[in-house]
């Protein structure tokens, strides 16, 4: 009878060596004490300095300043995975992440992985925003979910959306300022907050303000029990 080899391992890839590294890093005996201190809350200021860097990097079309920011926010990402690898109460590793975010990513595509059919931008947002409800049956409000931290204008773009699921306004009505062209649009916002600091008005907290008050509009204007998508 002839041998069969058993079949090679597998070499590591430079994810596995990654993960691997942190282990040894993050030792109770031989690793870094520092690393070994932090928790998920430390690291919060890390992963928001990185995430923004990394969007400098795109924006800014920076190749290799992109590829070392991607790598910059993967170590922030394996690390909070270490973290809760050793956590008790915790227990998921980097490979649980990547399992969980597999089979969400084929949730919100059956037009990819299923029979539904989105043939269209607005039909796959159609298609994904009903996938996502049927995930968040739990939440209670359009707002359950949005992060208030968020970037100022980021967040008012997020409230408008919110806004109009709860029928607070017409997506489809005349905008106010007619802006059709982010080379237009960078101008007048800037303009308006020299306006603002011309005459000692904070923007960003005026903003936040108004925001603070469409929020409670929002909640005012939705039926109870309406899902967060």
């Amino acid at each position: 009878m002839t041998d069969v080899a058993a079949p090679s391992p597998a070499e590591p890839t430079a994810l596995d060596t990654l993960v691997a590294e942190f282990s040894r890093l993050r030792d109770p005996e031989t690793g870094c004490v520092w690393n070994r201190q932090q928790t998920h809350e430390s690291l919060v200021q890390y992963l928001v300095e990185e995430t923004y860097e990394l969007v400098e990097a795109i924006e800014s079309g920076d190749r290799d300043g992109m590829l070392e920011e991607l790598g910059d926010v993967l170590y922030q990402l394996v690390f909070h995975a270490d973290i809760a690898s050793t956590t008790p109460g915790e227990g998921f590793d980097i490979q649980d992440v990547a399992a969980h975010v597999t089979e969400k990513m084929i949730r919100r595509h059956p037009h990819v992985y299923g029979d539904a059919s989105a043939p269209t931008v607005d039909e796959v947002i159609d298609v994904w925003t009903a996938a996502k409800d049927e995930e968040k049956t739990h939440r209670t409000s359009v707002l359950d979910g949005v992060p208030l931290g968020m970037p100022s204008l980021a967040l008012a773009d997020k409230l408008l959306s919110r806004a109009e699921r709860a029928g607070l306004i017409d997506g489809n009505a005349p905008a106010a300022v007619n802006v059709q062209a982010e080379d237009e649009l960078g101008p007048l916002l800037l303009a308006i907050v020299a306006s603002a600091r011309a005459n000692g008005l904070d923007a960003e907290r005026a903003l936040r303000t108004t925001l603070r008050e469409l929020q409670r509009e929002i909640r005012a204007a939705e039926p109870a029990g309406t899902p967060e998508s």
